[in-house]
């Protein structure tokens, strides 16, 4: 019988994305525990954002008219330190000035404090010897933000810097998506939890912990089913306590053919299989499916992504696939982060059949180094690289080619 052809990387991309549904539930929190979370609505400003004209330097406002050549000495006729609101500026005087002061009517200008000078032996007079420009040095009212005007829109995932735009906007509140619950489990009767003795031929489990901190990373609730043995009946149990109140159901390990990988005929009894294999290195055996919820609960099915067990595949393909997933879930935009084009420093003759993804590392002449050691087990490869180099099917690299280059800072966020 022939075999179906295994789907390209972005196939299997597209036929997860067509599954995943944003969640709809929604709740209005702090703004100090809004963090990681996503915006359920969008949110207009209750203020201008600066209120008022203001100096973006300490120095002097005046009027252009007043400065027509370098050297003009005008009266210093009052002083507006930030949080303070002068008075009409007068044709012939100036306002000494502080950042963030609000200027004064009448002017059209700030010239900073080291374009200027005190005329010796004078209390009350400035010598301006710079000819300004207008506009100069002033930051327009609402030139960020617009009172009644969108200042975030639903879908922005909140970081630091949206927190800020949100608290100069005068919000206290936002309303915001629930998180994404994850549930994650992880199959092998070869692995020990670090701390606990190595059994005979084990190895400790890297995959627990590198996959939490991706599913935590993107802002979802984690729950860690632990190890589970290398049998279907225990396969299915904990498919079936997985899926009680998770959206989706993340495992590694046990999606290849063998008689000890019980994944497939597991998530096939408890629920579907989608599909099987992807046609990319490392990363090939991923399944898709769908795993049964209790009868009574409001949503039928948890989503179900099965990871290979080899370290960096199960990186790599979480990054490639669960990591798009989640994002629209959350509601936000999933497509992949942009690639750059790189300088490859190094050869890779092997051409490959699928579509691989180098672990590489900037270097400081600009271009890209190849770690040494390609190995879907050796996970140091992932730890010392910062990115990958997306490699077409078929396409050998020498030294001085451009690559594709994707961070892995734009993967991990």
């Amino acid at each position: 019988m022939t075999k179906s052809p295994m789907l390209t990387a972005q196939q299997a991309l597209d036929h997860l994305l067509s599954h995943a549904k944003p969640v709809i539930e929604s709740e209005i929190v702090p703004m100090q525990v809004a963090l990681g979370r996503v915006l359920a609505e969008s949110v207009n400003s209750l203020v201008d954002v600066p209120p008022l004209d203001n100096t973006s330097m300490d120095g002097y406002a005046l009027r252009t008219a007043d400065t027509q050549v370098s050297g003009s000495i005008l009266k210093i006729a009052q002083r507006i330190p930030a949080g303070s609101v002068g008075v009409t500026l007068e044709p012939g005087t100036v306002a000494r000035i502080f950042t963030g002061a609000p200027v004064p009517l009448g002017a059209d200008a700030v010239v900073m404090q080291e374009d200027c000078a005190i005329p010796e032996g004078s209390t009350d007079q400035v010598q301006v010897n710079l000819v300004p420009t207008v506009g100069q040095w002033i930051r327009r009212q609402g030139e960020d933000l617009t009172a009644g005007k969108a200042a975030l829109i639903a879908g922005t995932f909140l970081r630091p810097q949206e927190l800020g735009v949100a608290a100069s906007a005068g919000l206290t509140h936002l309303n915001v998506k629930r998180r994404v619950k994850v549930a994650a489990f992880f199959t092998g009767d070869e692995l020990s939890l670090p701390g606990e003795p190595l059994k005979p031929g084990g190895i400790y489990n890297s995959n627990r912990d590198t996959l939490l901190a991706c599913i935590q990373s993107l802002g979802c609730d984690a729950t860690d089913f632990g190890i589970v043995p290398d049998s279907l009946n225990a396969t299915r149990e904990t498919l079936r306590k997985a899926s009680k109140d998770h959206d989706l159901i993340i495992t590694s390990g046990g999606v290849s053919v063998g008689e000890e990988d019980h994944i497939k005929p597991a998530v096939t009894a408890e629920g579907r299989l989608d599909l099987w294999q992807i046609a990319i290195k490392p990363g090939k055996p991923l399944a898709f499916g769908a795993v049964r919820k209790a009868d009574g609960e409001a949503q039928a099915e948890a989503w179900f992504i099965g990871l290979p067990g080899n370290p960096v595949s199960s990186f790599v393909t979480f990054l490639l696939f669960v990591r798009p997933f989640i994002l629209r879930l959350q509601g936000r935009d999933a497509s992949l982060p942009q690639s750059y084009p790189m300088r490859a420093d190094f050869d890779w003759l092997k051409a490959d059949r699928r579509n691989e993804f180098l672990r590489v590392k900037i270097n400081t002449q600009g271009g890209l180094d190849l770690f040494p050691n390609q190995s879907s087990g050796v996970l140091t490869s992932a730890s010392w690289g910062d990115g990958l180099v997306d490699c077409p099917p078929g396409q050998a690299i020498k030294a001085g080619d451009m690559v594709r280059y994707i961070p892995f800072n734009a993967l991990l966020a």
